[in-house]
């Protein structure tokens, strides 16, 4: 939960930095409590992973705290999962990444989303190639370059204009820059930005490449997501991101409709650690995640947001009515290994006490059975839902078959 403030301030962006809640302890340490998790996961392999076989396949899961405006999805403690693959790089590691990320959300149930994908690496070069520095401006505490690709990922153009006037340049020679952010589409997009960035003086097309074999892996990899979305300008919000980066958003969740985020990173180099960056990774909104799945499910009018949350099993109860439990013991065995939910009464109760036992634990089946019962192998089955009641052998297949 706490981290030195270091870890974060050193490669995180400014909208991170700023919500940091940081303070000295007694020893006058500078401390914090830890906004996102890659960096102390990060951490941690460099402190007791050292020597473990490589490449790592990393998850987990806990609290983050940011000083954020209080809105629906966006609170100051979330919860967030995440992945991280450690000593692979490259585009099949990248793609490795996503296919995980898309296979998750189809098992969420998430409906409609969308998944950004960019590569930092393209405007990093188109942007250098422009004039842009890559060296922390003391004026804003960042790289020109950052701030130019953070200003193109919220759309802001007179934003960018300015920062262009501010160095010297003209803003005019941004406009590519601006074609490219305006690019829509899947992997056809990829054709138009080719030929956007050769139009453009002393811009590699490494990257471009990189990213298309990464979208073509992914494809073979995992199912088509509902909607896939090149997009060139995604920046993410902090500094580590060096290659491909993605963002997962939903509709339902308006403004704060990111659920998921993340891409190729170094930071292994902090902890003494450079042959294994970089790495490739993401996190998890689970707040966000259920907002969404709620969300939807209440438009849509299922009693389920999260896939299994309602047991859709038959649940049985099972009660001796004066009669001995020991007989019923291979029934109620057999009828749990046949996936149904059985609980077994483990008290003895009178006809009345047990209907309100069954109708308390939300038991849909009772069936009772009597001593008389045990002797001729049957025993009443009442359905608590329509009512209606049945007599039936004490045997798996007739009681399933009069569910």
């Amino acid at each position: 939960m706490f981290e030195s403030l270091e870890l974060f301030t050193a490669k995180s962006g400014p909208g991170v930095i700023n919500q940091l809640y940081a303070f000295q302890d007694k020893g006058e340490r500078d401390l914090t409590l830890r906004p996102e998790l890659t960096a102390p996961v990060m951490r941690m392999v460099a402190e007791e992973m050292r020597m473990d076989t490589k490449p790592l396949r990393l998850s987990y899961y806990g609290q983050c705290y940011r000083y954020e405006e209080f809105k629906t999805g966006r609170y100051r403690e979330f919860f967030q999962y995440g992945v991280e693959l450690i000593g692979a790089s490259g585009p099949l590691a990248e793609a490795e990444v996503l296919a995980l990320a898309v296979n998750m959300l189809h098992a969420s149930g998430l409906e409609g989303w969308e998944i950004r994908i960019g590569h930092v690496g393209v405007l990093k070069d188109a942007l250098t190639g422009l004039g842009l520095s890559g060296e922390v401006d003391e004026a804003t505490g960042e790289p020109p370059v950052a701030s130019a690709m953070r200003l193109l990922d919220k759309g802001d153009d007179a934003g960018l204009a300015e920062l262009f006037s501010t160095h010297g340049l003209d803003p005019a020679n941004a406009e590519p820059l601006r074609a490219l952010a305006s690019l829509d589409g899947g992997m056809e997009t990829l054709g138009p930005a080719r030929e956007l960035l050769s139009s453009m003086d002393g811009v590699a097309l490494d990257a471009l490449d990189e990213l298309e074999t990464t979208l073509t892996a992914l494809a073979a990899l995992a199912p088509a997501p509902p909607r896939l979305a090149v997009d060139l300008t995604v920046a993410r919000g902090l500094d580590y991101y060096t290659g491909m980066v993605f963002e997962v958003m939903v509709e339902e969740l308006g403004g704060e409709g990111q659920v998921l985020g993340g891409g190729s990173y170094k930071l292994l180099h902090m902890f003494g650690l450079p042959d294994l960056d970089p790495c490739c990774g993401f996190g998890l909104g689970f707040d966000r995640v259920l907002l969404a799945l709620e969300s939807q499910a209440e438009a849509s009018g299922r009693d389920e947001a999260v896939p299994g949350e309602v047991d859709a099993r038959p649940y049985i109860a099972v009660a001796p009515n004066k009669a001995d439990q020991a007989p019923l013991l291979p029934l109620v065995a057999s009828l749990r290994e046949q996936g149904a939910r059985v609980e077994l009464l483990l008290s003895k109760k009178n006809y009345g006490r047990i209907i309100k036992w069954t109708e308390g634990i939300g038991a849909s089946h009772l069936l009772v059975v009597k001593p008389e019962d045990l002797e001729n192998g049957m025993g009443r089955l009442i359905n608590f839902k329509t009512g209606d009641r049945a007599d039936v052998e004490l045997t798996v297949s007739s009681v399933l078959d009069a569910l």
